[in-house]
């Protein structure tokens, strides 16, 4: 363990522990999303998809996550026969249920200034999240999922499968009503420096580029 990597050892624990070290980093991803989107300044992609859904069908944030966590595994692993482990089912079940557990205890400011301090607090959390998620090592979440099953089957670079993914999802968002923000272009931008630094706590910093292509950063 050294100084600018004080989690490594973590990354040694035992199955119990890793599934242990699993859910609370799960638990801190939804955390940092239900920060995000109670800010109001603007969400992630895939908070923007899934907000938009909302405003359409009686369902909650939390639960659309988790069909849309569904629909993507069940695509990937039937169409593009992607392996699903049982970090990947942990994810779609437990972000959604986090995120929705954590609404009424999330504060919800008035003044910008506090909201956008909500907000930067949220993508930080979100790469310690990411940290956490990948140190247990259980497998690939539904969205990294499907990157590597697209890129298998159609050679497609990783980087340029998940931008296009993204832009998609944002698009179909936007048409649903999703909302946009300054903070998703905040979140665009800073989001790959907090999830750096987050693995980095874990001595995962130099395997970064290794954990995106075998599909391990959280989603």
């Amino acid at each position: 363990m050294t100084r600018s990597a004080p989690f490594a050892a973590l990354t040694r624990l035992p199955p119990l522990g890793r599934y242990a070290l699993l859910m609370f980093g799960l638990f801190l991803y939804g955390l940092s999303l239900r920060l995000m989107l109670d800010a109001r300044v603007g969400v992630a992609p895939w908070e923007v998809l899934h907000v938009g859904v909302t405003r359409h069908l009686p369902l909650s944030v939390g639960v659309v996550s988790i069909l849309t966590g569904l629909v993507i595994v069940a695509f990937t692993a039937l169409k593009l026969r992607e392996p699903v482990g049982p970090g990947t089912v942990l994810n779609v079940i437990f972000i959604g249920v986090f995120l929705d557990v954590l609404g009424p205890l999330v504060p919800d400011p008035q003044g910008l200034g506090l909201r956008w301090v909500q907000f930067v607090l949220g993508v930080i959390l979100l790469g310690l999240a990411t940290g956490t998620y990948v140190a247990a090592g259980l497998g690939a979440g539904p969205r990294d999922g499907l990157t590597l099953g697209l890129r298998r089957v159609y050679g497609w670079p990783v980087a340029r499968t998940r931008t296009g993914v993204e832009v998609v999802v944002l698009a179909t968002g936007l048409l649903l009503g999703g909302p946009i923000g300054w903070g998703t272009l905040v979140f665009a931008l800073t989001v790959g420096p907090a999830m750096s630094r987050g693995m980095g706590l874990f001595g995962l910093a130099q395997k970064r580029e290794v954990a995106v292509v075998k599909g391990l950063a959280a989603d």
